[in-house]
């Protein structure tokens, strides 16, 4: 195992200026981003691992982070995507026979800066109250006014265009080739079981860069398309938006989830903006409005979808799904084409499967147009 709870000193220190001294585990080293938490009670590993998370620092509620260990095949991508962690309690004692090491050599291994032993609670409230904010986090670095200075050559989300950095380099594909159902997938941070939930239900799919054009996708021939989730300011994504609309133009069934939500609002000429401190957890309250039943969502995002746009455009695109902590829209329908959205993550890992009824529909739209 790695050291066990160490002493060394780390600090943390936020843009408005308010600092914490805890201590430090992981890789000793220094690491910057915007702060966000996340409220899921499980799962952790999973969330170090999803694409959408490039850039930020991640601070969870739950008390207890590591008590589990990690086990490589929980992994959604092929490394940790946080720029650093903040939790109560960081635990290299663990529990599951099955894993494969403690959360600190996981650390040390992907080279993870961690700050632990703070008030988390009034670190969140903070971040509530204030909104998001850029934050360092530092094991190496003691000083305040160099960690201050240091934060404040760090740009904001907003405006950052991140997916072509965690999008796949080369273009891949997966499931049965033989199948009718051929998916082009434009992957701006995609999680690995979103594109098992599709395989899993006979697609074979292709795995595009995000900057691929619409050319070089419709090549494969695809049945349908899906736009990934993925990290950064959709507002900055005017390449994706322009294949999208060129992949709207075919009418052939599109889905898209989180960024691929947003993506394909802005080709409907619906703007998005950066939320306050956005939503992230496990136990988000949706509503299909089309069904009338509720969803417990997994969620992880920090912009929107403007929701006065949506709604002078209710002529072509239809509100199907609503936050019912907040009224934020979670899902759209294009009434004009076979695209449809949604806001949150219906793979749900970690999470409850109460949304994958949604990669269902996208199959069965499929089949239905090749019919």
């Amino acid at each position: 195992m790695g050291s066990s709870e160490t002493e060394n000193k780390a600090y943390l220190v936020l843009e408005d200026g308010t600092y914490f001294e805890g201590k430090a585990a992981g890789f000793k080293g220094t690491a910057t981003g915007e702060i966000c938490f996340n409220t899921g009670m499980t799962g952790y590993q999973e969330v170090f691992t999803d694409p959408s998370y490039y850039g930020q620092i991640l601070l969870t509620t739950n008390a207890h982070i590591g008590n589990y260990g990690t086990m490589d095949q929980d992994n959604e991508s092929d490394k940790v995507q946080i720029s650093g962690l903040i939790c109560k309690n960081f635990t290299n004692k663990y529990s599951r026979q099955m894993a494969d090491q403690c959360i600190d050599d996981y650390f040390v291994k992907n080279k993870i800066t961690c700050i632990y032993g703070i008030d988390t609670r009034m670190l969140v409230r903070l971040v509530r109250n204030k909104g998001a904010m850029n934050c360092i986090i530092s094991s190496e670095i003691l000083d305040f006014n160099e960690l201050k200075d240091k934060l404040s050559t760090v740009p904001s989300m907003e405006g950052l265009e991140l997916a072509s950095k965690v999008s796949t380099k080369e273009a891949y594909q997966l499931g049965n080739e033989d199948s009718p159902i051929r998916i082009a997938v434009l992957d701006f941070g995609t999680k690995r079981n979103i594109l098992n939930c599709m395989v899993e239900r006979g697609a074979f799919l292709k795995v595009f860069p995000a900057k691929t054009s619409y050319e070089e996708l419709s090549k494969f021939n695809a049945s349908g398309y899906f736009l990934s989730n993925g990290p950064g300011d959709p507002g900055a994504m005017d390449y994706a938006v322009e294949t999208v609309k060129k992949i709207l133009e075919t009418n052939k069934p599109l889905f898209g989830i989180c960024l691929g939500h947003q993506l394909l609002a802005r080709a409907l000429d619906v703007p998005t903006y950066k939320m306050h401190h956005g939503h992230r957890g496990i136990n988000h309250p949706v509503i299909n409005l089309i069904s009338g039943k509720c969803e417990i969502t997994t969620q992880n995002h920090g912009f929107g979808v403007d929701p006065k746009v949506v709604m002078e455009k209710k002529e072509e695109v239809e509100i199907t799904h609503r936050n019912l902590n907040d009224e934020s829209i979670e899902g759209i329908r294009n009434k004009t084409k076979n695209a449809f959205s949604v806001q949150y993550h219906p793979e749900a890992n970690p999470g409850p499967h109460d949304s994958r009824y949604l990669f269902d529909d996208f199959i069965n739209l499929i089949k239905e147009k090749l019919n």
